[in-house]
């Protein structure tokens, strides 16, 4: 099978590159700094940074003659957690670009190259913390609302693709031992990653739309 995965330098996307690549599927891997960036020998990496519109266009040129079974949106910012009083709108909208238009951006880049195969399974990477009834903190103002957002753009591809037997979906994938996640997160970062796959690779068109755990079930909107 073929895969792209966003965000594929570092924590969940670097983990689920490599395990991707230890069960002998091939993987594009889309990175801010490919100089930087430290992936398994046959990866392909692809220079991307999601919040410039120019490499975005510019992806659709990259992926033109490809073939894709997935596309795994995985790449994403914190951004600044304050108070109401205190949030940064230039930083939440820098998160909301990345977080968001980015992966709609890479969405779209890579239509063509999943409409060539079978499979067609679009996942993003999302949060619970993006779910607005399970919200009872509150701040994190920038990141939930970014993530919230991206549910809804999986949602409504999930109904404009249906007819093209198109499975969309968002995952959450825990509290995970990242540098975003911290290192007292409880979930490691190769067991999040083993559970994203294993819900992708069973993944049926009757879970079109859906918001998923990575330990199984669903979670609320």
């Amino acid at each position: 099978m073929n895969y792209l995965v966003t965000g594929a330098s570092r924590g969940i996307g670097a983990e689920l590159v490599r395990q991707l690549v230890a069960r002998g599927h091939q993987v594009i891997a889309l990175v801010r700094e490919p100089e930087r960036a430290s992936v398994p020998a046959g990866v392909e990496v692809l220079r991307c940074a999601l919040d410039r519109v120019g490499d975005l266009l510019h992806l659709h040129t990259q992926l033109a003659d490809r073939e894709l079974d997935v596309l795994i949106n995985n790449a994403g910012v914190l951004g600044k957690w304050t108070s109401l009083a205190e949030v940064d709108l230039d930083d939440a909208r820098a998160t909301f670009d990345v977080n968001v238009l980015g992966a709609l951006g890479v969405t779209q880049a890579a239509l063509a190259s999943l409409r060539r195969r079978a499979t067609r399974r679009i996942v993003a990477i999302s949060s619970g913390m993006g779910s607005i009834r399970d919200n009872t903190d509150g701040g994190a103002y920038g990141y939930r609302m970014s993530k919230a957002a991206l549910n809804m753009a999986v949602r409504s591809m999930a109904v404009d693709l249906a007819a093209e037997r198109f499975t969309c979906v968002t995952m959450n994938p825990g509290w995970v031992q990242t540098q975003m996640g911290g290192a007292g997160a409880p979930v490691p970062v190769e067991v999040s990653a083993r559970n994203i796959l294993a819900r992708i690779d069973a993944l049926t068109p009757a879970d079109n739309g859906k918001f998923l755990d990575h330990v199984g079930g669903e979670l609320p909107w």
